[in-house]
């Protein structure tokens, strides 16, 4: 029984992706369409520039802006969670810093940093573009991601405080050993969902002139009047996001077996 439905599965798919193939391949316009974003000559041509920009600016920028962003959004959600009167302030700018940038889209951020910042000509303030776009992700990104890392720790439950309390430990050594710890296991999918969100967001960066990936897609489309770079430049990012989204799918069907275990 299970292998007809394994069969019927594999054929009902094979006809309708081959239909679906067969039908664009087909149609009267597929000449044009091909010619103008999947032209081989012009792929081969433009690879060299995209995969070294590629390399360079977008995968340097996911690198480096991931763990600031961990390091950002961990400090503004234990900063959140705390409650020691003298830390009011710092609360105050932690909600003020999380509504702010979670209000903003980031590519006006990008360019109000990009374009902004280096106008200023202040001594000691970074012109470089790649750096004010790293920024501005940095600052959005660290937004969202705070909520999401306060949201797992506050789905701990106070037992565990309490026995924290119990064992003689600390406020403060009772999130860094037990609540911290707990919480950011809870949320590691949707983490890696933001992160897959953050390395597609590199290529805004291209607005203000960073030589990343898409804007040599659109060097190239510029000059030689075709879009097949960034078709290029699709499969790039399609080739590190589909696999870590498999992975974020894989560690919620093991989260969703552990509870299912856990409640018989």
């Amino acid at each position: 029984m299970r292998r007809r439905s394994v069969l019927v599965s594999t054929v009902t798919t094979i006809v309708v992706i081959g239909g679906l193939v067969l039908l664009t391949v087909t149609s009267p316009g597929w000449p044009r369409v091909k010619a103008l974003f999947f032209s081989w000559p012009d792929a081969k041509a433009a690879f060299p520039s995209i995969w070294h920009a590629f390399w360079t600016y977008n995968v340097k920028l996911f690198l480096i802006g991931e763990v600031l962003i961990l390091a950002l959004a961990l400090l503004i959600a234990v900063v959140r969670q705390s409650t020691a009167p003298v830390l009011l302030p710092v609360r105050v700018i932690a909600v003020v810093y999380t509504d702010l940038f979670r209000g903003i889209p980031t590519i006006l951020l990008v360019l109000m940093l990009g374009f902004g910042m280096p106008a200023l000509g202040l001594q000691g303030v970074p012109t470089s573009l790649f750096f004010w776009g790293l920024v501005a992700l940095v600052l959005s990104y660290g937004a969202y991601v705070a909520e999401v890392i306060r949201a797992g720790i506050e789905s701990i439950h106070p037992s565990q405080i309490a026995s924290a309390d119990a064992l003689g430990l600390s406020r403060t050594q009772a999130m860094r050993y037990v609540v911290v710890p707990q919480g950011i296991r809870r949320v590691v999918p949707p983490l890696l969902n933001d992160f897959i969100s953050l390395q597609k967001d590199t290529a805004l960066v291209g607005v203000i002139g960073v030589f990343d990936a898409l804007f040599a897609a659109q060097d190239y489309g510029n000059f030689n009047f075709n879009y097949t770079p960034y078709v290029v430049v699709a499969g790039y990012f399609i080739v590190l996001t589909v696999p870590l989204a498999r992975f974020t799918d894989h560690l919620q069907h093991r989260a969703m077996e552990r509870e299912r275990q856990g409640a018989r």
